[in-house]
């Protein structure tokens, strides 16, 4: 069930099961992995938790149970998902990549696809990965232009029984998995009929790792996350049976829109999580700290103003996200519009009340060392990945208030 007014006796489980994931392993490993000097070396100092998180049932609690896991709706996914990333952005952001990677098989797979590429996520062992291979170099806003443009570079053609795979993907989370030899299930979005026009060209194509062909040409050294892994790599004659085009062939374009319609409304959750981290650190911070004077910096009325502020938008940008959630949970005609709006707005909140917050803490919040550092370069992606404000997601609100059909109070009716 979506959130009613209060959460149901399995979210309040679910919320306090991950709060306690979250300072139990989590922290610790935010704290160390983020030390190290090389993406790969923090990527693989997160297995530990990673393998923890599956263990303990959280990446069955994010598959849908129509796909056999234990999520009964995305607003489960929510609550957790935002204790989560309280404890450890970059492994919190892991496990969603991974869920997302999911995303195709879940919303467009049949029944033996289902059962056959998602067996390896349900059985609580191991630490199973899976990327949505869609962005490529250069970026994917225009994934569906016609010519002159190019849209969708990668290609595939079919061989015998099989797809053969070429092209280049990069920013997909965990993609070439903890080995470089691929993720467990890699879903490819490529070029499939290139006589056509894009938008009726294009597919989605799953492969089973490990995968014979993927070749790592670099790895992005992002500032924010830093305990994620984002790599840079080509897909060369990779190979995959017929049997894995998910979805009708050529309507690629379609099944990605709805694939990363949850993933908008989880941007959403995450820049709540980071907003509600940093405050509790300038809280504190403001409730300790005199500064030299007689009485804690919050005695202030400016410093206590500034955290009314972050507060009132924090709670804000939480109730839209769970609208949001509804909407996608009851298939409101909403959904997408209340998915993209919570994606822009509370990603571009999140930026300015951490900025705002660095205010409250002074100086200090310049250190590296310091948390309010690394959750503002956490916030500064949000803007831009999990497709842009500008290019995707102002492009597809644009689009919607556009048509004919359009009703603006459509999105009233989810409360």
């Amino acid at each position: 069930m979506p959130l009613a007014s209060t959460p149901t006796a399995r979210q309040a489980e679910l919320r306090t099961k991950a709060r306690r994931f979250a300072e139990d392993v989590l922290r610790d490993v935010t704290a160390s992995a983020e030390q190290l000097s090389t993406p790969a070396e923090r990527f693989a100092a997160t297995k530990p938790a990673y393998e923890r998180l599956v263990s303990d049932g959280f990446l069955r609690a994010c598959i849908r149970e129509t796909a056999g896991g234990d999520r009964s709706c995305l607003t489960d996914v929510a609550l957790l998902a935002e204790e989560l990333f309280c404890g450890s952005p970059g492994v919190a952001l892991t496990l969603v990549g991974t869920v997302l990677g999911l995303q195709p098989v879940v919303v467009g797979g049949t029944r033996e696809q289902q059962s056959r590429l998602l067996a390896p996520f349900l059985t609580g062992h191991g630490a199973p990965l899976a990327g949505f291979c869609s962005s490529e170099p250069g970026g994917s806003a225009n994934a569906g232009s016609p010519p002159p443009g190019e849209g969708v570079r990668t290609a595939a053609r079919v061989d015998g029984d099989d797809w053969i795979i070429d092209g280049r993907k990069r920013w997909v989370s965990s993609a070439t998995g903890w080995d470089g030899g691929g993720a467990d299930l890699l879903c490819v979005v490529a070029r499939t009929g290139p006589a056509v026009a894009p938008g009726e060209g294009v597919s989605v194509l799953a492969v089973e790792g490990p995968v014979d062909g993927l070749v790592l040409e670099g790895v992005i050294d992002s500032p924010g996350f830093r305990a994620h892994f984002l790599p840079d790599f080509s897909l060369r004659a990779v190979r995959t049976s017929r049997r894995n085009l998910i979805g009708r062939e050529g309507a690629g374009l379609r099944l990605v829109a709805e694939s990363f319609a949850d993933a908008s409304a989880l941007v959403g959750v995450m820049g709540v999580a980071l907003m509600r981290a940093a405050f509790d650190h300038a809280l504190q911070f403001a409730k300790s700290e005199r500064r030299g004077g007689a009485v804690p910096i919050i005695d202030h009325q400016a410093v206590g103003y500034e955290l009314v502020h972050a507060k009132v938008r924090m709670e804000a940008c939480r109730s839209l996200t769970w609208r949001a959630c509804r909407g996608i949970d009851e298939g409101s005609g909403a959904a997408a519009e209340l998915a993209n709006c919570a994606k822009i707005f509370v990603s571009e909140t999140a930026v300015s009340v951490i900025t705002d917050l660095t205010r409250v803490v002074g100086v200090e919040s310049y250190d590296l060392s310091n948390p309010l550092n690394g959750l503002l370069q956490d916030a500064l992606a949000l803007p831009v990945f999990g497709g842009g404000n500008l290019g995707v997601r102002r492009r597809a609100l644009h689009a919607l208030i556009q048509s004919a059909e359009y009703d603006p109070l459509t999105s009233s009716d989810v409360s």
